[in-house]
């Protein structure tokens, strides 16, 4: 009984447990298998990135305190982080990798950076996503 490629159909030939007659269509199959997963990543990690990048401008800058209004007006979309921390005093912090920021009020945040050497004494943390 002869084997078939999963992508083209062509004859396999060679070893056993083949399933592909060459590399190009391996690699074919697995593109547009993946294809769907891969555009949605690849736009979520876009997002993520921007989102620090504004935020390294405003550091870069030395203007830690910006208005909300201005961020989002850049492109800065609120919805998009890699991480939370909520301390004792119930601030809640947002990162986008190693930069975030926490609300002071309704209209203006704070930008900090996160050090790795700096490792917060666990009874501060509530949550840690």
């Amino acid at each position: 009984m002869e084997k078939s490629c999963f992508e083209c159909g062509e004859p396999i030939h060679g070893r056993t447990d083949k399933k592909f007659c060459s590399d190009m269509c391996r690699n074919s199959y697995n593109n547009r298998l993946n294809s769907d997963c891969n555009n949605l990543v690849r736009n979520v990690n876009n997002m993520l990135r921007k989102n620090r990048r504004l935020l390294e401008e405003c550091i870069e800058c030395n203007s830690n305190k910006m208005a909300k209004n201005k961020l989002a007006a850049k492109g800065f979309n609120f919805l998009f982080y890699t991480g939370s921390l909520t301390t004792r005093k119930a601030v809640t912090y947002y990162f986008c990798y190693d930069l975030g920021y926490f609300v002071m009020d309704k209209d203006s945040i704070y930008i900090v950076k996160k050090k790795d050497y700096v490792i917060l004494p666990q009874e501060l943390m509530i949550e840690n996503e």
